[in-house]
């Protein structure tokens, strides 16, 4: 007996596609009809590779931007293989959730021998237990595991279940593939615009492609927004203004994550030492932006004022250390006044790292020992006439200019240089001070050491 169809489901299941997301419904359903990360899907391109046949051999983590594709080329995957699909996300599912896919994965392959792909979307919110408890069935093939992550995984992920896996890069959409998705939305009949009297400009296009930020699902968004806000002309057309095109974006959230922490402190911190004050502005305002503690900005402003700024301006740690303590009698928003001005002050200001001398001398410390004090530099205070401590001790205030030569390096040990004045700004001064006190000398710092900070 055939059994008849079930009109209701199928008519449910029609009614919930036509109810979902734009970005949902255009989501490809072959692999011609996906768009971006050529290097990974290109001609002769690993998963393209693994795609046309049909095979999944590996577990996998797709780590990348929002919008780029991650999920969509995983279902691709697992359609090609014809494999058994699981989905979970770290976002609600437990442990209970992971044991029951788990359970039926080992029952699946007994039984008839077939595998299970499992996609976890948004992996880096799996806690260590349940990445722990995943990781011996990704070790014995039970399931053939694909994570999804905005996250860098080397960070996020449990160093194990890593290793067990193969790492894929995904990069954020050109502008010219996000209008590709763009008009393939106005044109597709059966899940976009196609066919309605709807009139976007290209210039709307390429602005939401540009605003878009490489998210493909944040400009399909924006346009299904402003099909649904315009109203229809007399005519019956609708017609999306430039106007519509920037109310429905408003304000994009920036990405950042904990990765975009580092870089973007990177930046700031380099374009302030490098003396651009524009870069560093901007920088400043995507981490303000965003939503960084203005604290941690001003530890590393406190930082730069005397590892790039130093002695070629004094007073660049002694603004910056009153900005500092003004961000916190004051608090955001306004303190934005106290971290720029530290900022332009340090970016505009003579550079040197003179300061760094201080890791020549410990080096030098550490190859040759610390020597001995010598006795005129003893503390005076104890055994002085037994020992001789402080005896022929020279005090330079009861000198002409508050000076006078003596040595003060340690007893057996050579003499060397550690501190050399850059001639920036205020050092210059310094440096001429010191050529009248002790006159040139020979002798050179050791080979140069790094600082702990970047």
């Amino acid at each position: 007996m055939t059994k008849k169809p079930d009109l209701f489901a199928q008519g449910r299941a029609e009614a919930m596609r036509r109810e979902a997301p734009l970005a949902a419904r255009l989501r490809p359903r072959r692999l011609e009809e996906f768009v971006g990360q050529a290097h990974l899907v290109g001609p002769g391109a690993p998963l393209r590779r693994l795609i046309e046949e049909g095979r999944l051999l590996n577990s996998m983590i797709f780590w990348g931007p929002p919008g780029t594709g991650k999920t969509t080329l995983a279902l691709l995957m697992a359609q090609a293989a014809g494999a058994h699909v699981e989905t979970l996300s770290a976002v609600t599912a437990g442990l209970a959730d992971l044991r029951r896919v788990i359970q039926e994965a080992q029952e699946r392959r007994r039984l008839y021998g077939r595998r299970t792909l499992l996609i976890v979307d948004e992996l880096h919110r799996f806690t260590r237990v349940h990445q722990d408890a995943l990781l011996p069935f990704v070790e014995d093939g039970t399931v053939i595991f694909i994570g999804i992550t905005t996250e860098n995984p080397y960070f996020a992920v449990v160093p194990a279940l890593v290793s067990r896996s193969r790492v894929f890069i995904f990069q954020p959409l050109t502008e010219e593939e996000i209008l590709l998705l763009l008009r393939r939305a106005l044109a597709d009949p059966e899940n976009g615009y196609g066919g309605q009297p709807i009139e976007v400009p290209e210039e709307v296009l390429r602005f939401w492609a540009r605003l878009s930020e490489g998210d493909a699902r944040n400009a399909l968004n924006a346009l299904e927004l402003a099909v649904s806000a315009a109203l229809p002309d007399p005519d019956g057309r609708i017609r999306i203004s430039m106007d519509i095109a920037q109310a429905v974006v408003q304000r994009r959230a920036l990405a950042y994550d904990r990765e975009a922490h580092y870089d973007t402190i990177s930046a700031f911190i380099k374009s302030v030492r490098g003396s651009d004050p524009d870069a560093a502005l901007f920088w400043l305002a995507k981490m303000v932006e965003a939503g960084e503690d203005p604290r941690f900005i001003m530890r590393r402003l406190l930082i730069l004022a005397a590892e790039d700024v130093g002695l070629a301006d004094p007073m660049a740690i002694v603004v910056t250390a009153a900005c500092a303590q003004a961000v916190e009698w004051v608090g955001m928003p306004e303190a934005v006044y106290h971290l720029a001005e530290a900022t332009l002050y340090l970016a505009t200001a003579p550079k040197s790292n003179s300061a760094g001398a201080y890791f020549q001398a410990v080096e030098f410390l550490r190859a040759h020992g610390s020597g001995a004090v010598p006795e005129h530099l003893r503390d005076a205070r104890r055994d002085a006439e037994v020992l001789g401590h402080g005896r022929d001790y020279r005090y330079p205030h009861a000198f002409e200019g508050h000076f006078v030569r003596q040595s003060y390096w340690p007893v057996g040990l050579p003499r060397v240089r550690f501190y050399r004045p850059s001639g920036q700004g205020y050092e210059q001064e310094i440096a001429e001070r010191l050529r009248r006190w002790w006159g040139e000398t020979e002798a050179s710092p050791p080979a140069d050491s790094p600082s702990p900070s970047s």
